[in-house]
């Protein structure tokens, strides 16, 4: 049971945003995809969550073709959280949060009221219940988007199919308090079986959180394992041109010092 991209390029015009990319990803893990700006992560993204199509290639969701779900189908089994988070209408953080339940309108849970009051206390945003969305700061904003994708993946699956949790920098608003929250809270899912997919720029966050990376480099994925084999200083310094020192924080867990 896997998502997988499979010698995926995606070109517009003369442009390659994605080169031949094969990755595997796999359930009850968090997988960060991380690299340089423009590197072409939010394109894997996209790829992975049926945003896109790739000109070249395919995608595959438990050995079948992503195009072969019917959306409302896909719907139910993985959720997404883009990186912009403005909307067009006057819609208030809960319902927001509530069209989290849309692709189960019609089959409804008994508890659907508390499952979108658990994803919003999950997330810290209840107090933000009435406020217009438009209204909230950056990161405000983020938690409830985060809520919204929670609500949609709520309960198992029936019919036991993996759920898949697709994040486009989710941190990357968040204050370190809820940078860390928000990645402890990913972890917390993937325990239950859930696939974690997020871009990320924070190193430290994906080696401390991440089970596994995705490299993404001059537009290739190109190199995907675990998280603290992949990461070391001489990888970080050939892909991003900076020099790292590691050194462990006081519950013994490595990070980085850049510079």
């Amino acid at each position: 049971m896997t998502l997988s991209c499979i010698a995926a390029s995606v070109r517009i015009g003369a442009k390659i945003l994605l080169a031949e990319s094969t990755v595997h990803l796999h359930p009850g893990r968090v997988t960060a995809i991380i690299g340089p700006n423009g590197a072409g992560k939010s394109t894997l993204l996209s790829l992975l969550g049926g945003q896109r199509r790739p000109t070249k290639g395919k995608v595959m969701l438990d050995d079948r073709p992503l195009e072969a779900y019917p959306p409302a189908t896909l719907a139910l089994r993985r959720a997404l959280m883009p990186q912009e988070s403005a909307v067009a209408f006057d819609f208030n953080a809960q319902e927001i949060v509530a069209l989290g339940r849309f692709p189960h309108r019609l089959k409804a849970s008994l508890d659907e009221d508390q499952i979108i009051s658990g994803a919003m206390a999950l997330t810290d945003v209840s107090p933000l219940a009435p406020r217009i969305l438009n209204t909230l700061s950056g990161g405000e904003k983020a938690r409830v988007h985060m809520a919204r994708a929670l609500a949609q993946l709520w309960h198992p699956r029936p019919d036991n199919a993996t759920r898949w949790l697709l994040l486009d920098e989710p941190t990357a608003a968040l204050d370190i308090a809820h940078q860390h929250a928000a990645m402890r809270l990913l972890r917390d899912w993937s325990a239950k079986g859930v696939g974690v997919v997020a871009v990320l720029h924070d190193l430290n966050l994906a080696l401390r959180y991440a089970d596994d990376v995705v490299v993404v480099r001059s537009g290739t994925a190109a190199i995907q394992g675990a998280a603290a084999s992949v990461l070391q200083p001489e990888l970080i310094e050939c892909v991003w041109g900076t020099s790292c020192q590691a050194v462990a924080g006081r519950d013994g867990a490595v990070q980085y010092l850049f510079g």
